[in-house]
């Protein structure tokens, strides 16, 4: 509907253009050859003229729509466009004839041939102008059809970029939820009450994580309350095995990061750095701000790497979805790396861009996906 209004005032701004610099020219030529003429009169005569082509602008308009080159075999679009030509000059340059009487009097109308003779003499200009009009329309047809196929190409790589986050993240669950109903059945016999200790712990768990349901970034301290009820249940089945540590840089506690992206890693510490030691271990957890990026390690004192089998050491669901979620999220902006640590053990690091809570409030209130492809 906008466009309907637009485009008359449009039409009717670049006619006037180009009647100001027709008078404008004509001025000047006649001047130069020594046959100047008013500007009353030269204004009079080419707005006429080209108030006339703007009238019929957007027949041209229609026709340029309803016969398209790119729709139906050029030659027949080519013979139409023609025949419209040829018509529209003639009916332009009669009214015109009509409205603004030539001076001159070999040029006056008196019967059919004196017609014919004026729409013949009128026909290549009236063929340029109707050319143009064409040019025009197509060029910024084309232009705005090339920007809604650039907008939907990126609507369609968005929406297939949400989609794979989606997977990725709803694997974490069935896997998540596996290990730890495996935990809890290694329990129910030998230590009834740590069993039903993990069960309502497990409920509380799942609470945290439906009330996240369908987001793809949360703060970092809605990551480590989940973190922190995850290892509860896992502290339950070590006891005093496993020894936790949180070192939260507070400047990050409000930066958004991907949604469940820590619980796989700490996961993934405590299954093969503590679990399998008689003595168990310890597993920190840390943050800081570092410029305007936000880093994260997950750290255990286990055995670390097997520098021989690294492709099959430490790389299941978790380590496997997290660098997928990470580099679809955040493309060259990220960095994630699975290295032996200083002090033995194993070090999982990220670095992401910061990103603060408050400008991704509405996401996180209403569970939409939120900035699906930042890469």
């Amino acid at each position: 509907m906008k466009r309907r209004w637009v485009e008359p005032f449009i039409i009717l701004g670049l006619w006037t253009l180009f009647a100001g610099y027709m008078t404008l020219q004509g001025h000047y030529v006649r001047a130069s050859m020594g046959q100047p003429a008013s500007w009353l009169q030269l204004a009079h005569s080419e707005f006429t003229y080209a108030y006339l082509w703007a009238a019929l602008s957007p027949a041209i308009l229609w026709l340029a729509r309803r016969y398209r080159f790119d729709q139906i075999r050029w030659y027949w679009v080519l013979a139409i466009h023609a025949a419209a030509c040829v018509v529209l000059a003639s009916v332009q340059k009669v009214l015109f004839v009509l409205l603004v009487p030539p001076s001159q009097a070999e040029w006056q109308v008196h019967d059919l041939s004196g017609w014919l003779r004026q729409i013949a003499f009128s026909m290549d200009y009236g063929l340029l102008l109707y050319g143009i009009v064409l040019v025009v329309f197509y060029a910024v047809d084309y232009h705005n059809r090339f920007e809604q196929g650039q907008l939907r190409a990126s609507q369609l790589e968005a929406r297939l970029a949400q989609t794979q986050l989606q997977a990725l993240r709803m694997q974490l669950h069935p896997h998540f939820l596996f290990n730890t109903m495996h935990t809890i059945s290694t329990l129910v016999r030998a230590d009834p009450e740590a069993a039903e200790q993990m069960i309502a712990r497990l409920s509380e768990l799942l609470r945290i994580t439906l009330a996240s349901s369908g987001i793809q970034e949360v703060p970092l301290s809605r990551e480590l309350e989940f973190v922190k009820a995850y290892l509860e249940i896992e502290k339950v089945r070590f006891e005093e095995r496993l020894e936790l540590h949180f070192d939260v840089d507070p400047a990050t506690l409000d930066a958004m990061v991907p949604n469940l992206i820590l619980q796989p890693l700490v996961e993934n510490a405590i299954r093969h750095g503590i679990a399998n030691r008689r003595e168990g271990g310890r597993v920190e957890v840390r943050s800081q701000m570092i410029g305007d990026t936000v880093h994260l390690w997950v750290i255990d004192d286990g055995p670390g790497l097997n520098l021989d089998r690294p492709k099959s050491h430490r790389t299941g669901v978790g380590v496997a979805n997290t660098r997928a979620r990470l580099e679809r999220l955040y493309g060259a902006k990220h960095d994630f790396v699975l290295r032996s640590a200083s002090k033995g053990g194993v070090e999982a690091a990220i670095r992401i861009p910061f990103c603060h809570s408050g400008e991704k409030g509405n996401d996180a209130n209403n569970g939409q996906d939120s900035n699906p492809d930042r890469g």
